[in-house]
């Protein structure tokens, strides 16, 4: 009988990882240069030829090992990927890792903890409750005991602070605005609400008289859902005066602060986060403006008294004699059972890169977005939409159509020469560059809008 594969945990797992890992590298490196760009060239029909043709037979009667098998298919995931990394990606709010949580993230998969009971996860059951706390600090430093959860993304968080709303009134109306992620209906509909009322946001932000009209006009409970950090434009609803609102109105108020809730470790910039601790949660990813790989999120709140409705009793992972005697109860901590230690990495960034480090980072990819639309605003070819309020600048040639538009994107696309997203406003579809790399230099700027210019008809 054969033996069977090393493992990737205990004593003799790291000396059976660093051959792995070095085969990984190289491929990641190969596939990378292969592909040459931001994006593979071809379009869907090329890139899945290629992945095909690589993968071959999915389940073969025998293995080819697994030097072939890694530096195969990674080599061949590199090459057909949306390289964020790369200056020329930049249509999603799709982050370049930092190296060092990739790295976290490698000895969170090998050691694998399961954040479901505490006999699964020791030291990262700890490690969590202690970041989380202090995360959720950030963002109520006056709260009586804030913390937070981990979660999936502000899809999921949006989704767990309805929910949360829902449990302490049995029944609840959302009230969001027209630029609100999508994420919030899906919520209210996953959970069994009424499909939420949206209010105009006429200028890419909620608008208080109408919320106030709303909020007046609407029998409660009420929750409102306000935004810091739009998807299509980065901006940042008036907070001050939604959290004046909801109180005078006895509303409760979530905030979705996936993309700009980072802001708080600037100096610079978190004062475009006012009024943020003044709602009932808060959805903040660090998988955006927080460089780690997906999944990072976290939704906070004020009082971990809140989360109390999350509590789930399984006797086979927090029988009550368990808890009584001392051991952590983690079901309540999710609506997930398995979970991997998301926490890992960024316990690692925020050690390594401190509060200045992680500012520089938010400070350098906002100036990078102000760069960009100083070029784009110079050049009369191109019509700039509005200056960037995060690092989200969305842009047009003049005269383009919306369906040439749309078209430079996918030319673009295609080529594997850039990665632009789109987004309408003013009743016009426009381009948009969400900048995360903060490693663009101006030259990577002005190569971006070069591009546009190359593909836009004459």
């Amino acid at each position: 009988m054969s033996t069977p594969p090393p493992l990737a945990g205990g004593t003799t797992g790291p000396d059976a990882l660093r051959p792995l890992i070095a085969v990984v590298l190289d491929a990641l490196t190969e596939g990378a240069a292969g592909r040459g760009g931001p994006l593979p060239a071809g379009g869907p029909q090329a890139v899945a030829a290629h992945m095909r043709h690589a993968l071959g037979t999915v389940l073969p009667e025998n293995g080819s090992g697994a030097d072939d098998a890694l530096h195969t298919l990674v080599r061949a995931l590199a090459h057909g990927a949306a390289d964020p990394a790369d200056p020329l990606c930049t249509a999603h709010l799709h982050t370049p890792p930092l190296a060092l949580a990739a790295a976290a993230d490698l000895a969170a998969s090998a050691l694998n903890p399961s954040m479901d009971s505490w006999d699964q996860a020791p030291a990262a059951s700890e490690l969590e409750a202690t970041v989380t706390r202090a995360l959720a600090a950030e963002v109520y430093p006056h709260g009586p005991d804030p913390d937070a959860l981990v979660t999936t993304g502000g899809t999921e968080s949006n989704q767990l602070a309805l929910l949360l709303a829902r449990e302490r009134h049995r029944t609840l109306q959302v009230i969001c605005s027209a630029t609100a992620h999508h994420s919030v209906h899906r919520a209210a509909w996953l959970i069994g609400l009424p499909e939420p009322v949206t209010v105009p946001a006429p200028a890419g932000i909620l608008d208080p008289a109408a919320l106030d009209e709303a909020l007046t006009d609407l029998p409660g409970p009420l929750l409102v859902v306000a935004t810091a950090g739009t998807t299509d434009t980065g901006r940042i609803d008036p907070l001050p005066e939604i959290a004046a609102l909801t109180r005078r109105h006895g509303a409760e108020l979530h905030i979705d602060a996936a993309y700009g809730g980072p802001l708080l470790f600037s100096a610079r910039h978190r004062a475009l986060l006012t009024g943020l601790d003044r709602a009932h949660s808060v959805t903040l990813d660090l998988h955006k403006l927080g460089w780690q790989p997906v999944a990072a999120s976290l939704l906070a709140v004020p009082d971990r008294a809140a989360l109390a409705p999350l509590g789930h009793t399984a006797d086979y992972l927090n029988p009550a004699d368990d808890t009584d005697a001392g051991l952590p109860d983690l079901l309540g901590r999710s609506l997930r059972t398995t979970r991997r230690p998301d926490i890992l990495k960024i316990a690692v960034t925020l050690r390594a890169l401190g509060r200045s480090g992680l500012a520089d980072l938010v400070d350098r990819t906002c100036a990078a977005a102000g760069q960009f639309a100083d070029l784009v605003d110079k050049n009369p070819g191109l019509t700039l939409y509005e200056r960037p309020t995060l690092t989200t600048v969305l842009f047009r040639p003049t005269e383009a159509t919306d369906e040439q538009t749309a078209g430079i994107r996918r030319t673009l696309l295609n080529q594997g020469r850039a990665v632009l997203g789109r987004a309408h406003a003013d009743g016009r579809l426009w381009l948009k560059a969400t900048l995360l790399n903060p490693h663009t230099t101006p030259g990577d700027l002005e190569t971006l809008i070069a591009l546009v210019e190359g593909s836009t008809p004459r």
